[in-house]
């Protein structure tokens, strides 16, 4: 009996011991991932510093101020990669098919502004590419999960009121389907 006695209460013990132990001690819960923003919604605004062949823009890129013209966000994970490179190689082959008139693109990365210039020199690019080394626009737009993470290849078409038209997660560089419906969304934006 007195040992049954004793289970008990080491038992009863124990448990909230336990218990409490593993609130005080057990790590905090993850932070949400941010939300990526779906077609309809306003896009997040934002300002940031870009760079053609030329070098550094004077003025930073603000998403707010190209409100009446179409707008491509096509973030990548880094300059002068495989798949980084055959998009912007398509991006630039094509410009006048694929984006025409009226149409901002704003390829965005980590990289800075001296590495997207030397890049858009050597490919000739006919646009500025966005630098975002701390992630923040990628947060916005749900294109880096957690910081200093890469970016995911997420595509956006925003119209000229500012809302999202289309939205990709993962756009395939390598698939000639992918620029298709890019195309095909930048042309009914356009509208």
């Amino acid at each position: 009996m007195r040992h049954l006695y004793r289970s008990f209460l080491l038992l009863a013990v124990a448990a909230p011991l336990a218990a409490q132990g593993t609130q005080q001690g057990a790590a905090p819960a993850p932070a949400a991932a941010p939300a990526t923003p779906a077609v309809g919604d306003v896009a997040p605004d934002f300002t940031a510093q870009w760079a053609d062949s030329v070098g550094g823009r004077s003025a930073p890129v603000s998403l707010s101020k190209l409100r009446g013209q179409v707008v491509v966000i096509a973030f990548y994970p880094k300059d002068r990669t495989t798949g980084c490179t055959a998009e912007m190689t398509k991006f630039t082959n094509e410009y006048k098919t694929l984006f025409g008139d009226g149409v901002v693109v704003l390829p965005t990365s980590k990289d800075s502004l001296d590495s997207h210039t030397s890049w858009a020199k050597d490919m000739h690019m006919p646009f500025a590419l966005v630098s975002d080394p701390d992630g923040k626009v990628a947060q916005l737009y749900g294109s880096q999960r957690t910081p200093g993470a890469a970016f995911t290849r997420n595509t956006f078409v925003i119209g000229k009121d500012g809302k999202i038209v289309y939205a990709v997660a993962r756009f395939n560089a390598m698939a000639e389907d992918s620029y298709t419906q890019l195309a095909a969304a930048i042309a009914a934006a356009k509208k």
